[in-house]
């Protein structure tokens, strides 16, 4: 493995507080830069310290304005790239476009795909990333790309909140709000040592509302959604309220990775049978809830261990 000099983080406009945390916690200077838009909406990058020979981590996520952010980070590549850095890893807590990653129908792009090849071929060496919207994204890049996970997280905070010495967790129920995501809920079901449900939702015929169907015994329990990724939190609102008015559940608590929230999503939480509504800080927090609904969990510490592994040339195995 290649020894280098030193290490170097640097960050774009997306979530700066995030980089700041990973920064703290590995005991390191941010690095200087500046990260900006010329008046035509162009982005502008300057590093303002050398970069020659260094291990250098680029913090973005590629969150809304998706565009401008994955610009920035294309930018940031490039100028290390040409600045001599030794290698750059593109950290990317929310990979954005990997919603669309297979032809759906015919003549649909495969924009996850577009993305990974402008970041590989911007000059990155190295991706990191968490919980990309499907696991086979990882094979779009050609080139080393470590896949943490969030579940871990929500693990530790649920056995926390629901013990399982004062919580009988047969009470408990885990719920997939959709059929295409029943492989992470049960990962995440079987580690809470808590069952395992699905709502499914289907329409009978065309211009009819959608019909919610609960698979698994959910009545007089308390309920864990479980999903990658929150948008405009239609159909999480939804599955919770089948949950309760269909399954019979006793309450809903909700957890996802990435908090896009967009549009009416605050509105829909605040309005939902949802009692809780937990993220991880993939993603910055634009707003809450009046209620306080609204959490986020830090794993700027996770990511931090990642880099230093990284950069040591250490297996990451342990942060599984």
């Amino acid at each position: 493995m290649i020894a280098y000099d030193d290490i170097k983080i640097f960050c774009g406009n997306s979530n700066p507080e995030f980089a700041k945390t990973v920064c703290e916690k590995l005991g390191i200077p941010l690095g200087k830069s500046t990260v900006k838009t010329f008046a035509d909406g162009e982005a502008s990058v300057s590093l303002e310290e050398t970069v020659r020979g260094s291990d250098v981590f680029l913090i973005q996520s590629t969150c809304k304005p998706v565009n401008d952010h994955l610009m920035e980070l294309l930018v940031m590549i490039d100028a290390c790239r040409r600045a001599s850095a030794g290698r750059v890893t593109a950290v990317i807590p929310y990979f954005g476009y990997a919603r669309q990653d297979r032809k759906a129908k015919s003549r649909d792009p495969i924009s996850a795909k577009l993305v990974a090849n402008m970041i590989t071929a911007a000059g990155a060496q190295r991706v990191l990333t968490m919980d990309l919207h499907a696991s086979q994204i990882q094979g779009f890049f050609d080139l080393p790309l470590d896949h943490l996970l969030g579940a871990p997280s929500f693990v530790d905070y649920y056995l926390n909140k629901f013990p399982e010495d004062k919580y009988n967790h047969e009470e408990f129920v885990v719920v997939s709000p959709d059929v295409g995501s029943v492989a992470r809920a049960r990962n995440f079901a079987q580690k809470v040592h808590m069952g395992l449900a699905i709502v499914d939702k289907r329409r009978a015929k065309a211009n009819e509302s959608e019909v919610m169907n609960v698979i698994g015994d959910v009545a007089g329990k308390t309920c864990i959604l479980y999903d990658d990724m929150v948008d405009t939190a239609g159909s999480l609102c939804n599955a919770a309220k089948a949950l309760v008015e269909v399954g019979g559940a006793k309450e809903v608590y909700a957890c996802a990775t990435h908090g896009v929230l967009s549009g009416p999503a605050y509105e829909r939480l605040e309005n939902s049978v949802i009692k809780e509504m937990l993220f991880l800080n993939t993603i910055p927090q634009v707003g809450n809830t009046p209620s306080g609904k609204i959490k986020f969990l830090d794993v700027a510490p996770v990511f931090a261990r990642a880099i230093e592994h990284i950069h040591g040339a250490t297996s990451i195995a342990d942060l599984f």
